[in-house]
């Protein structure tokens, strides 16, 4: 999801300073793991039905045998910053990752809404616990992560909140339907939101500027990421905002999970909501994050 006009503005206006970061680099975002013959790390592309549609999917799969942490990389709306580079960062450090495209989006069959794209991130989640999927893969189904960016990161909250046995919340400059809803109140925020939706829909299959607007309008309960982070409990957590994306939006929502999480941790970073110019720092980030949540001994 992009930050455009006054409807960014209004939402950064009385921005805290933003919080400093660890210098090193995790070796897993630099360097390449030593080749394993027997069980070398792979890529595999597949379906996920779900109701009425189905997910495009594809999981990264690290070298080495047994078990292994596995983390659900949710992308946002429509989905241009794929962050595959987390990904192969997070394969490197030892995870299989699973990454995917919500019914309706980018050729996945099915219709695209905000509603589905919740019910496809849960199903993804239920995917990996399926027996079935966890031989195959060799899934340590107690050290599942999600991770989400922009509306993948309310789509992360979402599935994570309702499901228990996930282990971590890696949440990149989410977005936070609630505070768009608040934002529509006023025409410069009705019309940013505008030209927001009619720039992502494009790839999106049966998607309206009603239908979605529609929805987080008339449900605010469940699309309220403060909400949602209250819900998920005292696991870890871990929010990185963007000062110049929608990293206001991140602040606020935090301050809910803070209110009953001490697991929870937020910085907001000096860069775009697409971390543009800091793609390692995030790979670190993230990587570190998930050695916090299961340590992988290579």
């Amino acid at each position: 999801m992009k930050t455009v006009g006054i409807f960014a503005a209004a939402l950064l206006a009385g921005a805290a300073p933003v919080l400093a970061r660890e210098p090193a680099i995790h070796p897993a975002v630099t360097s390449d793991p030593a080749p394993d013959a027997a069980h070398p790390a792979g890529m595999s592309a597949f379906v996920i039905p779900v109701e009425d549609g189905a997910m495009n999917a594809v999981m990264y799969t690290p070298s080495g045998g047994g078990l292994h942490p596995t983390l659900l990389l949710l992308h946002g709306f429509p989905g241009n910053e794929q962050n595959l580079d987390l990904a192969q960062a997070a394969r490197r450090a030892g995870w299989n990752v699973l990454t995917l495209h919500y019914r309706g989006s980018w050729g996945s069959p099915g219709v695209f809404s905000f509603t589905h794209a919740g019910q496809d991130a849960f199903a993804a989640l239920q995917f990996l616990q399926q027996s079935a999927t966890v031989a195959k893969y060799g899934i340590d189904t107690s050290a599942i992560v999600v991770a989400g960016h922009s509306m993948g990161g309310f789509m992360a909250a979402e599935a994570a909140a309702a499901e228990p046995r996930v282990a971590g919340l890696f949440l990149i400059d989410p977005w936070d339907p609630a505070q768009t809803v608040a934002a529509l109140a006023t025409p410069e925020g009705e019309a940013g939101w505008k030209a927001e939706v009619a720039s992502d829909l494009p790839p999106l299959h049966g998607a309206t500027y009603d239908g979605l607007t529609g929805e987080i309008r008339e449900n605010g309960q469940k699309f309220d990421l403060g909400r949602q982070l209250a819900g998920y409990g005292r696991r870890p957590l871990s929010i990185i905002g963007a000062e110049r994306g929608i990293g206001a939006m991140a602040r606020r929502a935090a301050a809910d999970a803070q209110g009953a999480n001490p697991r929870a941790r937020l910085m907001v970073w000096p860069t775009d909501h697409s971390f543009s110019d800091q793609r390692i720092a995030l790979a670190d980030a993230l990587v570190r994050f998930l050695a916090g949540v299961a340590p992988v001994i290579r």
